[in-house]
């Protein structure tokens, strides 16, 4: 599709069209339900809307009868640039309409600058993976074992604080990982269907919660501008967190995880007072001091 024929759009028809593709490419697939509830539109205005599309990008979809519904091509090329990490952002809070880039940025708002940048192939790769839970082959590349070939089946997307992971059970070592998704190469969906040991529903450390409290660390000279900070109740920040997130949480936030507080208090500001309660979060090595009673 032309940037020409793109302009002889107006901006509704382009948002619909551009909601179809999104769906295609993170989803894998798009009916005539998902316009209707998105748009409050009527199903003559869908049929058009995916007719319109299929002629703009007959390579890019087909119609199952068995489902009702577009499913996407092998040869599928995106129509609208996706950019991964609006995308993302836009479904941690249960939104995305395709449309990742319309906004301009503000000139008196700016953001912190971002150093890492999701492929956007990538992440509607794993996106379709998750939707049809179906496993991915790729290669990985992790500081200890340099690059190698693996088949994840990836259940779930998560931001650390400074990069996003995908959650996934890694056939390989038979167990449930992090993967960071920029060290994902050439992934492909497998069409087996996964097994039950493999599903979300098996991974403990990430259904398991657990209650944190934060407070100021004991040692600032003036505690409550850390309170005002998080908005702390009675001197106290409770949060509820995944097993599987909580070393990064506390990494992410500089938390000093040590019995006695004692870190430097002007690097961490932050202290976990309930450390005794948390133990069985496997990942707490990340946390900044974060040792068990009777380890050395």
């Amino acid at each position: 599709m032309t940037s020409t024929a793109l302009d002889a759009l107006t901006h509704a028809q382009r948002e619909r069209l551009a909601f179809i593709d999104f769906n295609l490419q993170y989803f894998g697939q798009v009916a005539r339900a998902d316009l209707i509830q998105r748009f409050k539109t009527g199903l003559a205005a869908c049929t058009r809307d995916l007719a319109s599309y299929k002629e703009l990008a007959p390579q890019n979809l087909v119609l199952s009868h068995t489902t009702k519904s577009y499913h996407r091509l092998e040869s599928f090329k995106p129509l609208f640039k996706h950019n991964a990490e609006s995308i993302l952002s836009a479904l941690c809070r249960g939104f995305g309409d395709g449309l990742s880039n319309g906004v301009q940025p503000s000139s008196y708002c700016q953001d912190a600058t971002r150093l890492i940048h999701p492929n956007s192939e990538v992440i509607a790769t794993l996106m379709r993976a998750i939707t049809s839970k179906l496993a991915i082959e790729c290669q990985y590349t992790s500081l200890t074992s340099g690059t190698t070939s693996k088949v994840l089946v990836p259940h779930s997307i998560v931001n650390n604080g400074a990069r996003w992971h995908v959650r996934a059970f890694d056939r390989t070592k038979k167990q449930f990982r992090d993967f960071v998704t920029t060290r994902i190469e050439c992934p492909k969906i497998l069409q087996p269907l996964t097994k039950y040991e493999e599903s979300a529903d098996k991974d403990t450390q990430w259904h398991t919660i657990y209650d944190i409290i934060l407070t100021p660390h004991p040692k600032l000279k003036y505690p409550k501008a850390i309170e005002l900070d998080y908005a702390m109740n009675n001197g106290q920040l409770k949060l509820e967190v995944r097993a599987a997130l909580l070393g990064y949480l506390l990494s992410q936030w500089n938390v000093d995880c040590t019995e006695e507080a004692s870190l430097d208090n002007n690097e961490y500001q932050l202290w976990l007072q309930n450390k005794q309660s948390v133990c069985g979060a496997e990942n707490l090595s990340i946390a900044p001091g974060y040792k068990l009673k009777g380890t050395n």
